[in-house]
């Protein structure tokens, strides 16, 4: 970049030949979520979380549901150390932290500060990420998180990413996911944006659903999440569920156990079920869970096979759920209110 200039991401910049994050401490959107919104099911399931973002991103995706702060060129939030959020968090109830909305890759410095913060206020960290960073990026990331979801998107096809996203290589992403599987100390679940048509084919479902169980193993969630029409696809249909099932029976067919679909609440897909006996162990309505079929180690009351979930569930009132997190000024405060992330 030439003196003045800013990368794709739009907050990284060349100022006199020091390359500057202009996005640092600027928080342009915060809400309270539970962790299911993320999607994230198999970690301290029913937790609360404060969910914040910046502006920017490292993508430029025609379907983002959040594109009036990732795709903005304007440098806008109000102005919050680490120890600010993490104030905000307790107040507002939360076990946890979430880095989300746009790319925590684009302030990663900023998240690393806070997580660090937040790791001393016993609060866990968790960050929703495309994967699509460098390994010195990516590791940052292990410096601090807890747990971390990679978003696909259309199966990761080449052809989709380079089209839609700008992505002319998925290969980063799948480096990511190997080089955070070697840290023993992070929990990974991973999700994929299915599209009614034109997002990946079936036979690239397979493929990837393969490489999952291969190199991540069969135990790693797998959601499959529901595109709603957004941005530069605001015609596009929503896909429908027989897409999303035949998605589904791939995934469990490749060997994967846990496998779901996400944004179609009422789907009973959104529900954890033993890989032993089929009993539905986690029931769950959207963004929230109504049964719990676990005992104090997390076993299927049913047979008794144990399920892969880190912590037990966190019960918080229906009314406590969601909420927009109010600090003075709003002037330049989002609300996000996208059906995942």
């Amino acid at each position: 970049m030439n003196p003045g200039e800013s990368g794709i991401c739009k907050v990284r910049a060349n100022a006199d030949g020091t390359l500057v994050l202009s996005n640092y401490g600027r928080v342009v959107t915060a809400h309270v979520d539970t962790i299911e919104k993320k999607p994230i099911y198999h970690y301290r399931p029913g937790s609360k979380i404060l969910s914040f973002g910046t502006v920017g991103c490292n993508w430029n995706c025609d379907f983002c549901i959040n594109s009036t702060i990732s795709q903005t060129s304007e440098i806008t939030g109000q102005a919050l150390s680490p120890d600010d959020i993490v104030r905000l968090a307790k107040e507002y109830g939360c076990q946890g932290i979430a880095y989300t909305y746009n790319e925590p890759l684009v302030f990663v410095e900023f998240a690393r500060a806070t997580g660090i913060v937040a790791h001393r206020a016993g609060l866990f960290n968790v960050v929703v990420t495309n994967g699509y960073g460098t390994p010195e990026a990516v590791d940052a990331f292990s410096q601090f998180a807890d747990c971390i979801t990679i978003g696909l998107k259309g199966n990761a096809s080449p052809s989709f990413l380079k089209k839609h996203a700008g992505v002319t290589n998925p290969k980063p992403i799948f480096e990511t996911l190997v080089g955070l599987k070697r840290s023993a100390n992070i929990h990974i679940e991973i999700s994929d944006v299915v599209f009614e048509q034109g997002g990946g084919s079936l036979r690239q479902a397979r493929d990837l659903s393969r490489w999952i169980y291969r190199r991540m193993g069969a135990d790693t969630p797998l959601h499959f999440v529901r595109f709603y029409p957004s941005y530069k696809m605001g015609v596009a249909p929503s896909t429908s569920s027989g897409v999303l099932e035949a998605h589904c029976d791939i995934a469990r067919k490749a060997g994967l156990r846990y496998v779901y679909i996400a944004n179609f609440p009422g789907h009973e897909r959104e529900n954890t079920c033993c890989a032993n006996c089929g009993k539905i162990v986690i029931g769950r309505f959207g963004y929230g869970v109504h049964t719990w079929n676990l005992d104090r180690e997390n076993r299927c009351k049913g047979c008794g096979q144990r399920i892969p979930i880190v912590g037990s569930l966190t019960e918080t009132p229906p009314e406590e759920r969601y909420a927009p997190v109010v600090f003075p000024p709003m002037d330049m405060l989002y609300i996000c209110e996208g059906l995942s992330g």
